[in-house]
């Protein structure tokens, strides 16, 4: 990551947060993007890292901003990291169908406009990166999860369709996806849960840095499992 300058969507969560930490500690340069207004502590700082709180990614204008702020700051953008998104399990006859749409645009829309807003800046580096995350949850949705498995499975789509767009580019396009990661809420939300077979966040944020990376130059187009022992 030494020098690459790495936009990362949904960066004061807890996986965009592992994800920046690693970052950092190989020397990228990281533009921290996310909708909530205050970055908690302990992420990174510095002359090397621009902080952009408040930032809508449903909406094109203010992705395209943020997207345009970092190309100054930085001079370019080599990898785009898209982990903003969001969760909601409850079924189809109790649940919400606004659910449905609220999904769609916190998982796929972000990815879009984030993708599209940032392309013209990644067709100009010498490796253009982008990560999406994606989830193991669409390849066969359990119960409850049918909202949220229907985005994701529009994220492995739009991974695709835009690997194969910009692979003339030197832009690769991949999406990682993982079974349940260890965060806290996850471990309030399943008490007794045997969270040693789940995904830690450092584990899959380093899968997702290596996709990042210029060794990762012959994959794109791929859905990778970081499923851990789930």
């Amino acid at each position: 990551m030494a020098g690459r300058v790495l936009a990362i969507t949904g960066a004061f969560g807890v996986l965009g947060s592992a994800v920046a930490k690693a970052a950092a500690d190989e020397g990228g340069r990281l533009a921290l993007i996310d909708f909530a207004k205050a970055a908690p502590v302990g992420l990174p700082s510095g002359p090397d890292v621009l902080v952009l709180p408040g930032v809508d990614l449903t909406d094109a204008v203010q992705t395209g901003a943020a997207m345009d702020a970092i190309a100054d700051r930085f001079g370019g953008i080599d990898g785009l990291l898209n982990i903003a998104g969001g969760f909601k399990w409850e079924t189809l006859q109790d649940g919400s169908i606004e659910s449905w749409p609220q999904l769609y645009r916190l998982n796929v829309l972000t990815a879009a406009n984030a993708s599209r807003a940032a392309i013209p800046h990644l067709k100009r580096s010498a490796a253009g990166r982008i990560v999406n995350v994606g989830s193991s949850a669409a390849l066969k949705a359990a119960l409850g999860m049918g909202a949220y498995a229907a985005s994701k499975a529009g994220v492995h789509a739009l991974t695709q369709a835009l690997a194969e767009e910009l692979k003339g580019d030197n832009v690769t396009v991949n999406a990682v996806l993982p079974s349940i990661l260890d965060t806290p809420t996850n471990r309030a939300d399943m008490p007794g849960a045997d969270v040693s077979t789940w995904v830690a966040p450092d584990d899959l944020a380093a899968v997702i840095l290596f996709l990042a990376s210029e060794a990762a130059t012959a994959v794109t187009g791929a859905l990778v499992p970081v499923t851990g022992r789930v």
